[in-house]
């Protein structure tokens, strides 16, 4: 069983869920693309490194001499979602693995890929609704709009990016998937 990241319903409204979401990592990757090719093309090389293509960080014990490093590489367990936010420029897109809650950033290995970034999430307050279906950008981009109408409607504001969330493989048939739009709000 997939790990899933961890969240908190705060409440229910008409359209969407209010959650809050502890302080995560995850291992991220920027790519220049499509809506549809950025999450195929960071999967590679994220996934690359949570098979362990990394530097993991063994704790040196104290008596340790000083040019000792630590060495190897750590299988990381996959988690869900997948998230994919709109970058810094039209046709960007940032592409994240959460990672397993028993990671700290001290803990966390390093990757090797320079391409791949590892970044604390702040815990946050934020809106979101629930579909199965195709992970087209028209599927998404129709619930995201109707996400930020909701919120708005519930006298909330937005604030960051939307996060589009992916749940299952790509084998999975389309109609069972499990996807989702999430919107920060405001406290």
């Amino acid at each position: 069983m997939t790990e899933q990241q961890p969240y908190r319903v705060v409440s229910r409204h008409p359209g969407f869920e209010l959650r809050r979401y502890p302080a995560h990592l995850v291992a991220e990757m920027q790519i220049q693309s499509s809506f549809t090719r950025a999450p195929i093309e960071a999967f590679r090389p994220l996934a690359a490194y949570i098979g362990g293509a990394n530097r993991a960080r063994h704790p040196l014990p104290t008596a340790a001499p000083a040019m000792s490093a630590a060495g190897g590489s750590e299988k990381i367990a996959m988690t869900a979602p997948v998230i994919q936010v709109e970058g810094e420029w039209p046709g960007a897109y940032l592409v994240q693995f959460v990672m397993p809650v028993t990671f700290t950033a001290a803990t966390l290995p390093e990757p090797v890929d320079a391409r791949v970034r590892i970044r604390e999430v702040p815990a946050q307050l934020a809106a979101a609704t629930r579909f199965s279906g195709r992970w087209t950008e028209q599927a998404f981009g129709q619930r995201a709009t109707q996400l930020g109408r909701s919120v708005t409607a519930a006298g909330l504001q937005p604030t960051g990016a939307i996060r589009y969330a992916r749940f299952d493989p790509p084998w999975k048939p389309w109609f069972l998937r499990r996807n989702e739009v999430v919107l920060p709000v405001v406290e």
